[in-house]
């Protein structure tokens, strides 16, 4: 029998797959379809301090790798995520849920959080400072070293939740922006986000998206996404969500023989609803395969020559 159990920041998960967030909503929608339970866990919508209704449509288009988004953080806001979709979430989903948050200042990053931390069904903190398609300062947190730590520590000072970085593929340097993170308190990092990217309407010779841009997800992503994991997992010794691309058990392997401890899923959701559930099926068979007994040891196993 192999073995799928990892744990991420002390806290064990049966198998590493996560639907990444805006993916997967408050993940009661998907328990219709099949049981949630089955997940390591899940990262719900990102959450602000109000609520957001997102960018003007349409907001999805696609490309040969993928899909670009801009929905722009559409959610209630905290307060009602708390009173209202937690309890829906409690009913069907059994274990420590991912908390996935975002803000435009530090000082709003620590008061969602804070909030979050006093939520016993939430077991990590996913804080994303790299969302690109929000206008504000969103982007920037996660660009710069200084910015992402700033933004670590005020979040670290109101919480002991894991708290999880959510880093961006657009940093000059997202090895040095992992170590800046982990200096600053941070229990993990996760990455890729998504890349800004465009597509023309060639009639009306306009974008595409009426945000003009949003975030490049899919398939195509996958070589970024394991070439940035396994550079990230040389520079910290924090674990490391890997995503980016994953649509199949054999990426899921890819990512954590770069470095990753769990794995986020993404896109795929949105294209194939039982995308985890069939990864999950499928993951001891490809374990077999290639002779891994036990998912653990495996991480990082592309570094040790």
């Amino acid at each position: 029998m192999v073995n799928t159990k990892v744990a991420l920041c002390g806290i064990e998960m049966d198998n590493p797959i996560i639907p990444a967030s805006g993916t997967f909503g408050f993940g009661y929608e998907f328990a219709e379809l099949y049981d949630i339970n089955m997940l390591g866990t899940f990262s719900f919508k990102g959450t602000t301090r109000e609520p957001r209704f997102g960018n003007p449509t349409p907001r999805i288009a696609e490309y040969a790798g993928g899909l670009l988004n801009a929905v722009g953080l559409q959610n209630p806001g905290v307060d009602a995520v708390i009173a209202t979709e937690l309890p829906k979430l409690k009913q069907v989903f059994h274990k420590p849920v991912m908390a996935n948050v975002s803000g435009f200042s530090a000082a709003e990053y620590a008061e969602v959080c804070e909030k979050l931390d006093a939520q016993e069904q939430v077991g990590w903190l996913e804080v994303n400072i790299s969302c690109p398609n929000v206008h504000g300062g969103g982007a920037a947190f996660g660009a710069d070293p200084k910015s992402a730590a700033e933004v670590t520590k005020a979040v670290r000072a109101v919480t002991k939740k894991p708290i999880i970085l959510k880093l961006s593929p657009t940093a000059a340097d997202i090895a040095a922006v992992a170590r800046a993170c982990e200096d600053a308190g941070a229990d993990g990092v996760s990455l890729i986000n998504t890349l800004p990217g465009m597509r023309i309407d060639l009639k009306r010779r306009r974008p595409l998206l009426a945000n003009t841009t949003g975030g490049m997800s899919g398939p195509g992503m996958l070589p970024l996404a394991v070439r940035m994991v396994y550079q990230v997992y040389e520079a910290v010794s924090i674990p490391i969500v890997g995503m980016g691309g994953v649509t199949t058990a054999e990426d899921v392997i890819e990512l954590m023989l770069a470095g990753a401890t769990a794995i986020g899923v993404g896109a795929a959701n949105l294209v194939e609803p039982y995308a985890c559930k069939t990864i999950i099926e499928n993951l001891p068979a490809v374990m077999e395969r290639y002779g891994m007994e036990n998912l653990t040891e495996i991480i990082g196993g592309a570094h040790h020559g």
